[in-house]
């Protein structure tokens, strides 16, 4: 029924191993290869009682344990298999399938809270992602090429210049119909002039005047009505691209964390930039250039119907092949055009990679590895075109050669009209006149398949970033936020990262004003814990109360705008660093933000560097050490005066002395203001007011520092863990002290003599 790679052993190391369920028995197979196996139902298909599956995860390591419960006693585990988390949907299933194999045999009901926990997709029977109903197993399968309607989408941007697309699409029409002149005055100018001319007439100088004034009046008015409506259109094509371009950044700044976790900053900035790009220059030049093609084709035809029916007719016999050549090569065109979006973003993720983390890459000596990755892309991004090319190489040439045939059939066929005194010289003049325009239009309509083609790829990625649901949503009728208090209630806290659980059934009250100290090892959940508060992530189960009043009904912004944040790492914006700490409150002073650096023990070392308060962090603050960066962030936190301050391991990368200077600035900037720290360092701590211990995303312990330690729990033993590795640490200093010492003795020695041996002194 489901199968388990198990890859860890009981000491967590990675031993290969297997989990079966059948519809009788549970078998595992371990490191060994040898086979144990549990009986699930008996021989007559009566289930064996007592029996449960459990699944928790923690800190990345899966655990499943098969437990029996006698009719009167304790549970007793009979058997435990540990995996990495890659194995964890695997699991998932396995559990919930030997629990509804359970249920239906009546031996057991469901675990609690397994069925709401884990939704199966009624296709694949893979467990659905939390708060979803699509199944990215089959999302993926069902994928499809983007469409060219997709384009059609595009008008919610156009609808607010639809009175200067009209006035374009007039311009077109007019100028489209100014280009047709020229070639019907040429009957006459063939038949009444010259061709009489020939015959020993005499040229009607005022008649030549006539016509040649008219092919130059229709040509000025053709250039004039061109250039209105190029004009009218670009300019209304690049404000439709630059209304792209905003809503899809509003609207990735409106999305949850969640969405950005799964995303590659390059990909991102590719569809913003270059995908916009090539939707604005495909409405300002190529759909342009269709339309008026159309237009040019529909009149023209009408035109070489009015003049002989049977000589338009033969001029139409090579458009059914090129219309079927068209789509045969679209899909083709489409999907070739997708892929080399998709790689074009490969590339454009390895310089969005490189290039901000130039340092790590130059402190361990990649620049060969980076430029080996650049170049892998770029070799991959030189395939894709280049498959597509050969498709494209072989259209554009094919559309030409038939209707370069098109026209010899035509002047054929009007030669023998002629030669019939069906039509005359001037008539088949203009003719092959019209007919140069009218396949001149179709080969560039031809040539717009690919332009399109490649509009539809990028539109299509800008609209799955639009198309995309926050997971944090905001309320239909928002609760307006007045002056907080700080009041903070968790009541029955669960949230998931996918199929991992990180949060179960926690339960927290903090006072207003209240310092509160997360701690716990790793992978406790603590930051994650902050980012619900912060409402980064939305809980699944549970609720946390503001003040008695749910995070979710608050508007996001306003909720947000009374939490001051401060992050284990800071990040700084390109800027002044007047600019970095006021950009939570873009109004603020100079008075206000020197206080609010004053308060974060900033400002003396501010006022050091050469422009002081308008000198120029660099890239991400790369000019400001770490320390540096990090008191700029919490002058950040402070200037917003916010309500509950966070601090996610706020200290941790400044030094003693600076620590010590922070610590003295929070002791008064938390005076009335509820704050919750995290710190592994638990000495940072014993200020707050109570301690709270998380293990596996559950509150295990609550109190002060002197009250936790008394009962010898799990506290405890955190901090006597941290106490011995500071005195390990301290006796490793001395002995590494003393290894230094002697290996630099040997390196002198080897190299002395190394200079013996080569004949130097």
């Amino acid at each position: 029924m489901a199968t388990l790679s198990v890859d860890l052993d009981a000491q967590l190391r990675f031993a290969p191993g297997l989990l079966a369920l059948t519809d009788r028995r549970l078998l595992a197979r371990g490191p060994d290869g040898r086979w144990m196996s549990w009986a699930t139902q008996g021989d007559a298909g009566v289930p064996v009682p007592g029996l449960d599956l459990r699944h928790f995860d923690h800190a990345g390591v899966g655990t499943i344990e098969l437990v029996a419960t006698p009719d009167a006693g304790a549970p007793q585990r009979l058997a435990s298999w540990r995996f990495t988390l890659k194995g964890n949907v695997q699991a998932l299933r396995l559990v919930r399938l030997f629990v509804q194999q359970q249920a239906r045999a009546g031996a057991a009901a469901p675990a609690p809270g397994l069925a709401d926990e884990v939704a199966l997709c009624p296709e694949c029977d893979l467990p659905l992602p939390p708060d979803s109903e699509v199944c990215p197993a089959c999302a993926r399968a069902l994928h499809t090429p983007p469409s060219t309607w997709v384009l059609l989408r595009l008008w919610r941007f156009a609808h607010p210049y639809r009175w200067q697309l009209l006035t374009g699409f007039l311009l077109t029409l007019a100028s489209t119909a100014a280009t047709l002149v020229p070639p019907y005055l040429t009957i006459p100018l063939m038949d009444e002039i010259l061709i009489p001319f020939q015959n020993g007439q005499q040229i009607e100088s005022g008649k030549v005047g006539l016509i040649l004034g008219s092919l130059l009046g229709a040509a000025v008015l053709g250039w004039g009505l061109n250039w209105a409506r190029t004009y009218v259109l670009a300019l209304v094509s690049e404000r439709i691209g630059a209304d792209l371009r905003t809503a899809t950044f509003d609207h990735l700044l409106d999305l949850s964390l969640d969405y950005f976790g799964g995303k590659r900053t390059g990909d991102l900035m590719s569809r913003i930039g270059s995908e916009t790009d090539r939707i604005c220059v495909f409405l300002s030049l190529h759909a342009l250039d269709f339309a008026t093609d159309v237009l040019m084709i529909v009149m023209t035809a009408a035109i070489l119907f009015s003049v002989n029916p049977w000589l338009a007719l033969v001029t139409f016999l090579p458009l059914p092949f090129i219309a079927w050549m068209i789509h045969v090569v679209r899909d083709r065109l489409r999907t070739g055009f997708e892929k080399i979006d998709r790689v074009w973003s490969d590339v454009t993720n390895v310089l969005a990679d490189t290039i901000p983390g130039i340092r790590v890459v130059k402190a361990f000596a990649q620049e060969k590895r980076e430029a080996q990755r650049f170049r892998e892309v770029n070799q991959l991004n030189l395939a894709a075109n280049d498959k597509l090319n050969k498709t494209w190489s072989l259209f554009t040439p094919t559309v030409s050669l038939l209707t370069e045939v098109g026209l010899l059939v035509v002047w054929a066929f009007g030669i023998w009209l002629v030669s019939r005194q069906e039509i005359t010289v001037g008539v088949l003049t203009a003719f092959i006149a019209y007919i140069g325009r009218f396949y001149g239009r179709l080969d560039s309509m031809s040539r717009i398949v690919s332009v399109t083609q490649k509009a539809a790829a990028g539109a299509k990625r800008i609209f799955d970033i639009l198309d995309h649901v926050s997971n944090v949503p905001e309320p239909a009728q928002p609760v307006k936020i007045g002056a907080l208090a700080g009041r903070i209630e968790m009541k029955g806290l669960g949230f998931r990262y996918g199929n991992r659980s990180v949060i179960r059934g926690l339960d927290l009250q903090i006072r207003p004003g209240e310092m509160i100290g997360l701690v716990g090892h790793s992978g406790s959940g603590k930051s994650t814990l902050v980012n619900l508060l912060c409402r980064f992530y939305d809980v699944s189960d549970g609720a946390i109360l503001v003040d008695g009043t749910d995070i979710r009904r608050f508007a996001v912004a306003d909720y947000r705008r009374n939490i001051g944040l401060v992050l284990q790492e800071p990040f700084l914006f390109f800027g002044t660093i007047a600019e970095n700490i006021a950009y939570g409150k873009s109004g603020a002073t100079r008075a206000d933000i020197v206080a609010a650096a004053r308060a974060a023990h900033a400002h003396e070392f501010i006022l050091r560097l050469p422009q002081g308060y308008d000198s120029l962090v660099g890239e991400r603050g790369q000019g400001l050490s770490g320390g540096e960066r990090q008191r700029i962030s919490i002058a950040r936190a402070l200037l917003i005066d916010p309500r509950i301050l966070i601090l996610d391991e706020a200290t941790s990368s400044v030094d003693t002395e600076t620590e010590k200077e922070i610590q003295h600035a929070l002791d008064n900037l938390v005076q009335g203001r509820t704050t919750i720290a995290i710190a592994h360092r638990l000495s940072t701590l014993r200020k707050a007011d109570r301690l709270v211990v998380m293990d596996r995303g559950q509150v295990v312990e609550v109190g002060p520092h002197d009250e936790l330690m008394a009962r010898q729990g799990a506290y405890w033993r955190l901090y006597q863990a941290q106490a011995r590795q500071v005195d390990s640490d301290g006796a490793d200093s001395d002995i590494e002290a003393g290894h230094i010492a002697v290996a630099t003795a040997q390196l002198a020695h080897v190299a002395q003599h190394a200079a013996q041996q080569a004949g130097n002194p």
